[in-house]
């Protein structure tokens, strides 16, 4: 895999006169290496949407430097624009036209001259092909985010900046999403997203930055950002509450740290996560305690998240 960095920013501050009008950055700094998705996850006014903005020259920073495939984004923006593609939180394609029409009109405002073409060649790619003389208005949510991903990519941009992809979306629309994502990397394109949902990060992202107050308190690929947590967790869950105090004197001898007890659930830190399950299953049997279930688990991205960036649970 390639080691080039395709994003770099350093130091990027950004202040908002009375601070109303947006999240601002403090020091924001991020590499992104070519041919990767890395998530940007942040409690709101964390500065996410922000830092797209400047990356992508919607913003002008402040201070600090950023350039994407080695152009400054600040003196050079219209290189960087070149390089480029951009999916805002919303569906920015027209709903009166077809999924075809759609895509063979952005073609044309960027002066393709295979518009055509290029249109179908996306259609297919992003398995739109049935639905490409449909009204977009009769897309499925998930079928719109994909059309809106492949406008984006009209061009070949060999950056593509995704804020929210799958806001709104229910679970298929999600998936639908999360696939075409994957498409766009294995055919070259870097990735740089913003997203509110941790497990959407945790099967996306090569690397994860998390922000708080405008600048990045952890980063690191999901299992490393797992493993800061420490203990892998074993979980026990009861059919009868009057179990619990019981269970939780026995999970004593494997406790690696406090703990935590949530109605019939007891969920113990182990360090030896076999040794323990093993431990744990011979005394819950001599005790004669009988679990629903019992089961192994590392640490969540949803649980290093709030213990990074202090957000309320």
């Amino acid at each position: 895999m390639t080691t080039e960095r395709v994003i770099e920013a350093v130091g990027v501050r950004k202040n908002y006169k009375g601070g109303t009008d947006g999240a601002g950055l403090n020091g924001f700094d991020l590499e992104v290496t070519a041919g990767t998705v890395t998530g940007l996850l942040g409690p709101n006014g964390a500065g996410k949407t922000t830092a797209l903005r400047i990356l992508s020259t919607l913003l002008e920073l402040d201070s600090g430097t950023a350039t994407i495939a080695g152009y400054d984004v600040r003196r050079q923006g219209a290189e960087v624009r070149r390089r480029i593609g951009l999916v805002g939180q919303y569906a920015a394609v027209d709903e009166i036209l077809t999924g075809r029409q759609n895509l063979v009109m952005f073609g044309r405002l960027n002066h393709l001259k295979n518009a055509r073409s290029r249109a179908d060649e996306l259609l297919e790619r992003f398995s739109l092909t049935e639905a490409a003389e449909q009204a977009v208005s009769k897309y499925s949510g998930g079928m719109r985010r994909r059309l809106d991903l492949a406008a984006s990519l009209i061009v070949a941009p060999r950056v593509l900046f995704v804020d929210e992809p799958t806001t709104g979306l229910d679970p298929a629309g999600r998936l639908e999403v999360w696939s075409a994502v994957r498409q766009l990397v294995d055919g070259g394109t870097t990735v740089l997203l913003t997203t509110q949902y941790l497990e959407e990060a945790d099967q996306l992202a090569n690397r994860i930055s998390m922000l708080k107050a405008g600048k990045v308190v952890a980063e690191g690929t999901p299992d490393e950002l797992k493993t800061q947590l420490g203990s892998d967790w074993l979980e026990i869950v009861l059919a009868d509450p009057a179990d619990v105090r019981r269970v939780v004197v026995l999970a004593g001898l494997v406790a690696d740290g406090g703990i935590r007890v949530v109605d019939v659930r007891v969920s113990v830190p182990v360090k030896d996560r076999t040794k323990a399950l093993v431990v744990m299953a011979n005394s819950l049997h001599e005790a004669k305690i009988e679990p629903e279930d019992i089961t192994l688990r590392r640490p969540t991205l949803d649980e290093v998240f709030l213990h990074l960036t202090g957000a309320a649970a």
